[in-house]
């Protein structure tokens, strides 16, 4: 199966967001942002992408969604 594997992205902490080449949300503690990581990790983990516009895109929305529940 060809495909890109989510694992090729990162989270990284930022003082400067970058929505152009990255997802950007606000995160108030370390907890939260590790309990978001964790999450990514089991929605995406296994997940394959046919190219990276669909993953960002992908990845972009799950984490919308998961900030606007906050």
């Amino acid at each position: 199966m060809r495909g890109l594997a989510c694992s090729d992205f990162r989270a990284t902490p930022t003082a400067a967001p970058d929505n152009e080449r990255g997802v950007a949300v606000e995160i108030s503690t370390e907890e939260l942002r590790d309990t978001l990581l964790q999450q990514l990790e089991n929605h995406f983990g296994a997940k394959r992408f046919t190219n990276a516009a669909d993953a960002f895109d992908s990845v972009k929305a799950f984490v919308a969604d998961r900030s606007a529940r906050g």
